[in-house]
């Protein structure tokens, strides 16, 4: 069984090959590989992870010492989101997605009255474990550049004491 626990400095490189490997793989059938390049190039590099990682916002999961998966949540204006929550094709459908998003609530302030998380429209199975897990559909938001796949859809789920 995997260990999920928090991201650490020496990490980042393993995470940047991570988002790579498995998210340029599975977002380029979905919103097209130029998109999904961008994504990788903007989200997945070792300076954006490097200060996430810094800032306590990012847990990982090994399994014989091989990252099989990442979560990262953050900030938009006074709501927490969670913006990475990936699991090796491997590793899906053993539970490791709700162990990573249950890592990343813990960290949250006891405060903290709601999450939110967002993902492509495009993207389907996130959607469908999102609501397994809770999430309800908050809003759309139409892609800058008009294709549908790309409109980001936002998630909220109420967190309990």
């Amino acid at each position: 069984m995997a260990d999920v626990r928090a991201a650490l400095p020496g990490d980042v490189p393993a995470i940047s090959r991570f988002g790579d490997v498995h998210v340029r793989a599975h977002y380029a059938p979905l919103i097209g590989a130029a998109a999904a390049a961008a994504q990788v190039r903007d989200w997945w590099n070792e300076t954006h992870l490097g200060a996430a990682v810094a800032g306590g916002l990012v847990v990982v999961a090994e399994d014989a010492g091989e990252l099989v998966g990442v979560g990262q949540r953050g900030r938009s204006a006074p709501d927490h989101v969670v913006y990475k929550l990936y699991v090796h094709p491997g590793q899906r459908g053993r539970g490791l997605g709700p162990r990573l998003l249950d890592a990343l609530v813990e960290q949250l302030p006891a405060d903290a009255g709601r999450l939110y998380i967002e993902h492509f429209a495009a993207n389907e199975r996130a959607g469908a474990f999102y609501e397994r897990e809770g999430f309800t559909v908050d809003r759309i938001e139409p892609s800058a550049t008009g294709d549908p796949a790309l409109a980001v859809v936002w998630r909220v789920r109420p967190l309990t004491t």
